[in-house]
């Protein structure tokens, strides 16, 4: 499988706070991704939160809009691009720094259609990324590949 790239790392400082798009970040075991209102979570399935860019183009194709959907309004973790999210399901895979293992589909929340307009649940059902855990931590950093591992 080829690389892909990070291309955003968003922080949720709060549930229901807007996230805060930040160029690099700490990822630790215990603590998953440093300065997340999830962190804390030692060993949770859903340490950190992922998202194709391409899946948000797809979203945005599905509502009819020209720009792609924004992921301050999906409230994922990280974007990706050029790796297929689906094919990481139950892999390992390296971010910079940090290893992570999928845990599974990150499926929408009910408010979607209230953040993105009506059918913005539908819009990200099949789109919503993945949920992971962290096996190793470290430094991540936007432009970072995504590496699948062998395990």
């Amino acid at each position: 499988m080829r690389p892909g790239r990070l291309t955003w790392i968003g922080l949720r400082p709060a549930r229901r706070e807007p996230l805060v798009s930040v160029d690099r970040a700490q990822i630790t075991v215990e603590a998953g991704l440093v300065g997340d209102h999830y962190a804390g979570r030692p060993g949770g399935p859903r340490q950190v939160t992922l998202i194709q860019a391409e899946d948000l183009a797809a979203i945005a194709a599905f509502l009819g809009r020209a720009e792609p959907a924004s992921p301050f309004d999906l409230r994922r973790n990280l974007v990706v691009a050029g790796i297929n999210l689906q094919g990481l399901s139950d892999k390992r895979f390296r971010i910079g720094g940090a290893v992570l293992e999928a845990t599974g589909g990150c499926h929408p929340c009910g408010r979607m259609n209230a953040i993105l307009g009506e059918g913005g649940y539908n819009a990200v059902r099949g789109r919503g990324g993945l949920t992971a855990r962290v096996i190793e931590g470290g430094e991540i950093a936007v432009e970072d590949a995504v590496t699948v591992l062998s395990f």
